[in-house]
């Protein structure tokens, strides 16, 4: 019996309470940084004051950038270059090889997806657009398309397909790699206003919204298991007063605010969206030291890779030098996250 539905959802992957634990209280006691963001972007946006809405808009304006899916493949194989040229190659093999269902048509579905047939090879469905957030979408699919491509080739059927936990942490370690070549490369100054803007928004929605949602599920599941009543009151002043903590004394919380968590499909899988700011975080630490480190992280990355699902994410984590029941991931992520607000300032 578990002792409570947060260890019943954490069981499967054998991760700890504490790690979960350690998550909000390691982003918790850095929202400074979250609210010297909130207060950056009123500045920017010349604001009396800001509101939700106000967080969605463009920091950059009119930037035109125009990516057609050439360009693209040659941006994304420039920014995982450090992985050397095996994992180039591979990854120009399955691009070559019809891997990639690429552009939209009548009746195909939106979004976009990968999946592996085991002892075939990934399948990518795209709906390419030619724009940045297109590009980005390529580098998460094709970190998919590599995890799954190496897991098959090394691990049996059974251990071949990686659990949620690690699998993210692939896609994003990609999409890192290409922004952080982006942000080196890129010498434009809307652009780079841009990009920083882009990778800003990533850090807030994945990172710091994601554990306020994991945090507002922490809350209300242990109020239902001490007997109490989840009353529609008590679930809206919980959620506005994580959203005041969350965002600071710069963001105006308006009460429409209060009922977002209703729309919020996925607090139907109980605590699922924590594996978003974890995969951000161990993803970020993992780059750092690939660009820092050079060969033997890449090789501790490329090992992780192959490992597939033969084992607890957290233990393949830690052969791959990111130790989560440890608070330096998150830690290493806000520290990046912090560095992009100080490049903002340094170009406004």
């Amino acid at each position: 019996r578990h002792q409570s539905a947060r260890s019943a959802a954490l069981f499967a992957d054998n991760i700890p309470p504490a790690v979960y634990d350690s998550l909000v209280q390691t982003v918790r006691s850095n929202l400074g940084e979250m609210h010297r963001y909130m207060e950056l972007r009123k500045k920017i946006l010349g604001l009396d004051e800001l509101h939700m809405y106000d967080i969605y808009v463009p920091l950059a304006e009119d930037v035109k950038w125009v990516i057609p899916f050439p360009e693209a493949v040659a941006m994304l194989k420039n920014g995982v270059a450090v992985m050397g040229d095996s994992y180039v190659e591979i990854l120009s093999r399955g691009l070559d090889s019809r891997w990639v269902d690429l552009y939209e048509r009548k009746g195909k579905t939106g979004g976009a997806y990968c999946d592996s047939i085991y002892g075939v090879h990934p399948f990518l469905l795209l709906n390419y657009q030619d724009n940045l957030d297109s590009a980005f979408t390529l580098a998460h699919e094709m970190g998919h398309a590599l995890h799954f491509y190496f897991s098959s080739q090394e691990q049996p059927f059974i251990y071949s397909h990686p659990a949620i936990f690690t699998a993210e942490v692939a896609s994003t370690v990609h999409e890192s790699l290409l922004m952080e070549h982006l942000l080196q490369t890129t010498s434009d100054r809307e652009r780079k206003i841009y990009l920083i803007n882009y990778y800003l928004e990533i850090f807030r929605g994945t990172l710091f919204r994601q554990t306020m949602f994991a945090e507002f599920e922490k809350i209300i599941h242990e109020k239902a298991e001490n007997g109490e009543a989840l009353t529609s009151h008590f679930l809206k002043e919980a959620y506005r007063e994580l959203n005041t903590a969350y965002h600071g004394e710069g963001m105006v919380v308006d009460a429409e605010i209060d009922m977002e968590w209703a729309r919020i499909p996925h607090f139907y899988d109980a605590f699922y969206v924590y594996k978003y700011a974890t995969g951000l975080s161990a993803a970020v630490s993992l780059v750092r030291q690939i660009l820092t480190k050079g060969k033997p992280a890449v090789d501790g990355y490329l090992s992780f890779l192959k490992k597939g699902g033969s084992d607890y994410p957290l233990n393949l984590l830690q052969e791959a030098g990111v130790d989560m029941a440890s608070p330096q991931p998150v830690q290493d992520a806000i520290n990046r996250f912090s560095g992009l607000l100080d490049e903002m300032e340094g170009l406004i």
